[in-house]
């Protein structure tokens, strides 16, 4: 079988084409995840399953592109660099991690801060891949709710930054799958 060549453009295009829904819906059920701990579990609890639960995104997410037909393992669909992009800034943001830790360890409370920010910001390259807002929408919104909502309710910091998070997931994933319909 002989493979076709694509340009930059071609496999851009082909890649804006993707419903990128698989992703956002497993962020939203991590943090949903994260919030309900927040709710009825200990902070030192919820700690751990904020850990486990956006640790587990990525995997959640490869699960979930089967059932949007997005499917990430499917080895049949030609290579695009646009996917190995968007798959180096998943990478990123489980590296941030590296940063979040040490912060944990001086002031727990920190961990829905950092892990909420520095997750958040593969986003925005996203933005410039698909041509769209929504990515720099998510990112910026989700960087300034999460810093006001630390500082202004630092007794709630486990239940109002995951819930604002999953708000920004339900409204990014309605304006993703609106960019879809529209095309």
């Amino acid at each position: 079988m002989e493979h076709q060549v694509r340009t930059l453009e071609e496999q851009k295009s082909e890649f804006k084409q993707s419903k990128l829904l698989a992703t956002p819906i497993a962020g939203l059920i991590a943090w949903l995840i994260v919030l309900m701990s927040g709710l009825f579990l200990s902070e030192e609890i919820t700690v751990w399953v904020l850990f486990v639960a956006t640790g587990s995104i990525v995997y959640l997410g490869m699960g979930i592109s089967k059932l949007t037909g997005e499917n990430f393992l499917d080895k049949n669909k030609p290579k695009n660099t646009f996917d190995k992009l968007f798959f180096y800034t998943v990478v990123q943001a489980i590296l941030v991690y590296s940063i979040a830790i040490p912060f944990f360890i001086e002031n727990y409370t920190s961990l829905p801060l950092t892990v909420g920010i520095l997750t958040g910001l593969m986003w925005l390259p996203l933005s410039w891949i698909i041509d769209h807002w929504v990515g720099i929408f998510h990112t910026l919104v989700r960087t300034v709710a999460i810093l006001l909502l630390w500082y202004l309710l630092p007794g709630n910091r486990f239940v109002v930054i995951p819930l604002a998070i999953v708000v920004i997931y339900v409204v990014t994933i309605y304006i993703l799958h609106n960019r879809i319909k529209k095309n």
